[in-house]
């Protein structure tokens, strides 16, 4: 068999600073360090609020934590990555607050170690905290969460299926409050200072509404959407039998604007845990995207719509998207599928030998298969300096993403290229990657954050909420 030629697409820069002309890095944290996040002088955000809710006698300990903020951290993992966090005012330009404690709720935790139903009693606990903290929301920017690992019983429920995270953000969710979640032995504890301090001020400067960074190198003119599917509850019957489709809108410079969920009522089949959309269903649903589009646009339509989603595309899903796209627009409808068994190395030749064994391949690296098929690597090298090439898993074969086109034509260059960016607008991390693009790998987390969504109302949420 011969394999047809492939492409390599260069590792998508990202904008910084948007007053400045040449703020561009491909390294996100790298780049903030030299330019400051996108938005500091567009939306600039003096200072970011920090309210808690905390077991009593803790305050101390997350007072600490905050002052942390301000000092400098050397990398003790992920040396060839990580570089030296400065302080979040130098990096940031905006200061962070912890607020007075009359803002804050204190929790006896005590009572909740002693309860029966450890899990039962913690979630009320927190969602009477969390409704107190609604009625205050004037008064900080980002609720953290502070769960000490004496609690860790009331964490999950394996015979439910009770997940305190995502329980915890549907609740706070519903109510348009942005919360951090902080686990004693992840962030409190975590030895390496410096990727806890990276990792979670990007988080507070999000969740504050600040853009840390865009892409910068898609055509405008281009809108994303992601597609995906949850199980909801029954409230009624107990049992799980709403399907309840999320239709994420992101912008071309991969920004998340955001999403729509509702309960779908006509499901065509099921396979699995992947349902499939009537025709009509298919058509409310990117009717819906497409408004939340126009409506941050001035009513604009976009020249060019890619939606992605892990599952195929059935006919009448394929029809319905159709119904609901003007002819105007340039519809493109792909299938990212993760689990395929595809593997690529490299060899380098050195003194007239290659390499044994190889190297991973060059991240976006891209083969093409058919006319609506290619593979596209996006986990692989990437080279962050002279001498400094960089893998993100450190060992392991990089596999590729099998890319499916069922709507769409022309090369697929363009398509790569996106989906490759969109990889690197995750916010909710500090790596330089994810292996799927941001409207994929947000759908995993709002599918099980909205099973927790009962009431659920069909109007926008910014996916910040939600992080």
């Amino acid at each position: 068999m011969e394999f047809p030629g492939y492409n390599i697409i260069p590792e998508p820069r990202l904008s910084f600073d948007a007053f400045s002309p040449n703020a561009f890095h491909i390294h996100p944290l790298q780049g903030l360090l030299d330019f400051g996040p996108y938005s500091h002088q567009l939306m600039p955000i003096k200072t970011i609020r920090i309210a808690a809710i905390y077991p009593k006698g803790t305050r101390q300990i997350l007072q600490a934590f905050f002052n942390e903020f301000n000092e400098t951290h050397e990398p003790k993992e992920r040396k060839k990555y990580l570089p030296t966090y400065t302080g979040f005012k130098n990096i940031f330009r905006s200061n962070l607050e912890f607020v007075d404690e009359n803002i804050c709720v204190e929790l006896d935790g005590n009572e909740i170690i002693k309860s029966d139903s450890t899990y039962i009693k913690l979630s009320e606990e927190l969602s009477n905290a969390i409704r107190s903290m609604g009625q205050r929301k004037q008064d900080f920017d980002v609720l953290v969460i502070y769960l000490p690992e004496a609690w860790s019983d009331g964490f999950e429920d394996k015979e439910t299926g009770f997940n305190l995270h995502d329980y915890l953000k549907g609740t706070t969710a519903m109510q348009n409050i942005p919360t951090q979640i902080l686990r004693e032995g992840s962030a409190i504890n975590y030895k390496c200072r410096c990727s806890v301090m990276w990792r979670l001020s990007i988080a507070f400067y999000v969740k504050s509404g600040g853009i840390p960074w865009k892409l910068s190198s898609i055509d405008q003119e281009t809108a994303f959407v992601g597609l995906s599917y949850s199980t909801r509850l029954n409230t009624h019957t107990g049992q799980f039998d709403f399907t309840t489709c999320c239709s994420q809108v992101f912008d071309a410079d991969g920004t998340g604007m955001e999403f729509i969920a509702y309960d779908a009522t006509e499901i065509e089949s099921r396979i699995g845990e992947n349902p499939f959309l009537t025709r009509s269903e298919m058509r409310k649903v990117l009717s819906k995207s497409l408004q939340l589009y126009q409506r941050r646009h001035a009513g604009r339509l976009p020249k060019r719509l890619i939606v992605h989603k892990t599952s195929h595309f059935k006919p009448q899903e394929i029809d319905g998207a159709f119904d609901a796209i003007p002819e105007s627009v340039d519809l493109e409808l792909l299938q990212i599928i993760q689990n395929v068994p595809w593997q690529a190395t490299q060899h380098v030749k050195y003194n007239d030998k290659w390499s044994t064994p190889g190297f991973p391949v060059n991240r976006g690296c891209y083969c093409q298969l058919d006319t609506q098929e290619t593979l596209l690597w996006t986990q692989g090298q990437v080279k962050l300096a002279p001498g400094n090439n960089f893998y993100k898993e450190g060992k392991g074969i990089p596999s590729p993403l099998l890319i499916k086109r069922y709507a769409g034509e022309g090369g697929w260059d363009k398509n790569c290229q996106a989906i490759l960016g969109l990889t690197k607008m995750n916010w909710n991390h500090d790596g330089i990657y994810d292996r799927l693009p941001v409207t994929l790998g947000y759908a995993s987390v709002l599918a099980r954050t909205i099973k927790k969504m009962n009431e659920l109302t069909n109007k926008p949420y910014e996916f910040r909420y939600f992080m």
